[in-house]
């Protein structure tokens, strides 16, 4: 094979890559900003506020604010949740304290299944069901924030992969420029 054509080929090849990780770091952009945007209007219309930075102050256990929660949400004191990560501090470290503390580290379907184990209409059946009901409202509204914690999270991911896509494009472009010009400078008799 003449080394011209081969040099050609790999030009193409070249070229062909470096649009190649253009369009998929476009493609990563776009999906950054959907997720971003997404997560952003959803959580904003919940309109959830962290506690203010008081509250923090008077952290005991049992109480709105426990000691284990200051290192991670304190540091959110009184802003809306508007971000992923935002959302997964108040879903692990906000709701998820608070629902050990009233299932008392038991879940949703444990709780449930003693409710009705319970003799319906009894006092402790409508305490337990009122607690099962707290429960699952709060495992939901975790569930969720968690939710749009992960969509933000691939949001991030697909950001990342985005750079390293234009990074590879113009790796490739200086890679296909080298080629056009060694591929003008080499003789057409040349072989490989």
């Amino acid at each position: 094979m003449k080394r011209k054509t081969f040099d050609g080929i790999l030009t193409i090849v070249g070229a062909g890559l470096t649009v190649f990780f253009v369009v998929a770091g476009s493609l990563g952009l776009w999906a950054y900003s959907f997720a971003n945007s997404n997560v952003h209007n959803q959580l904003a219309q919940q309109q959830i506020v962290f506690p203010p930075a008081s509250a923090f102050a008077h952290a005991a256990p049992n109480a709105e604010i426990t000691p284990e929660m200051i290192p991670v949400v304190s540091q959110y004191a009184g802003q809306q949740l508007l971000t992923g990560k935002q959302a997964e501090a108040y879903a692990d470290h906000f709701i998820a304290v608070h629902l050990n503390e009233i299932g008392g580290g038991k879940t949703y379907s444990q709780l449930s299944a003693e409710a009705m184990a319970l003799p319906k209409g009894s006092p402790a059946y409508v305490a337990a069901e009122a607690k099962v009901d707290t429960v699952f409202k709060g495992t939901t509204l975790r569930g969720l924030l968690l939710e749009a914690y992960a969509f933000w999270q691939m949001g991030q991911i697909a950001l990342f992969a985005s750079i390293a896509c234009f990074a590879l494009a113009v790796v490739m472009l200086v890679f296909t420029i080298f080629g056009f010009v060694h591929m003008r400078r080499t003789p057409e008799e040349a072989e490989i």
